[in-house]
């Protein structure tokens, strides 16, 4: 259903990872037998992303994303503040594979200043703008992060706050925005009509939409680049 919302909109591109699971292993495998399909008959129609508990998974991050990485050809990490706050483990492991790491902070955006200086090495992208749950003095805080530092980025999915999206693009600039769905459950269409409404240069919304995701896991060495 996601596929066909997406297609409709314009969307040629995913990238997918678990749900929660009590199982990321498990469930890392699950999307990876997706994404496998689903590229079969397109090739380059969806890219995986780890998914792993900082917490549950801990002293097995190296061999779980090892697994996604050279076996399965993912192209980053994603960590939830939900399960567990991040860890130094899922950094380390970020920077020797080369890995984005997407990571919702659930608005405790004071962590991008400790990520940004001690893996200034490592690119997270802080989705939301740094709070689903709308909470705009987060946001705005994000901002400033975006700014400063340039290993943070954040994606456009679920924000509702036009005015900060915008200020985000206006201060941080179009590099440092990547476009999101927070798919399946928002619609892909209209997360997409937030990023037209932006009016941005023709550059910019290239950057945005696709440009800036494709220079992320450029480094990363997936199966498929080794071939």
């Amino acid at each position: 259903q996601y596929l066909r919302r997406a297609a409709k909109a314009g969307i040629n591109r995913t990238v997918l990872f678990a749900a929660f699971h009590s199982d990321y292993t498990q469930a890392n495998r699950e999307v990876a037998r997706i994404v496998a399909s689903l590229n079969a008959r397109r090739p380059g129609r969806v890219y995986g992303f780890a998914f792993v508990n900082a917490e549950r998974d801990r002293g097995r991050v190296a061999a779980m994303v090892g697994e996604a990485v050279t076996r399965f050809g993912f192209c980053g990490i994603k960590v939830h503040r939900h399960d567990a706050r991040i860890s130094r483990e899922i950094c380390e492991v970020a920077r020797a594979f080369k890995l984005p790491v997407l990571y919702d902070v659930m608005g405790e955006v004071s962590v991008c200043e400790l990520l940004a200086q001690e893996y200034p090495d490592v690119n997270f992208i802080i989705p939301h703008l740094g709070s689903f749950g709308d909470d705009w003095q987060s946001q705005l805080a994000l901002i400033d992060h975006l700014t400063r530092h340039p290993n943070i980025y954040t994606d456009t999915s679920g924000v509702r706050r036009f005015d900060l999206l915008e200020q985000a693009v206006r201060r941080a600039g179009a590099k440092k925005i990547l476009f999101g769905t927070d798919g399946p459950w928002l619609h892909p269409g209209v997360e997409l009509a937030k990023v037209k409404a932006l009016e941005l240069s023709p550059v910019d919304e290239r950057l945005v939409l696709s440009g800036n995701f494709l220079r992320l896991i450029s480094r990363v060495k997936t199966k498929e680049r080794a071939r």
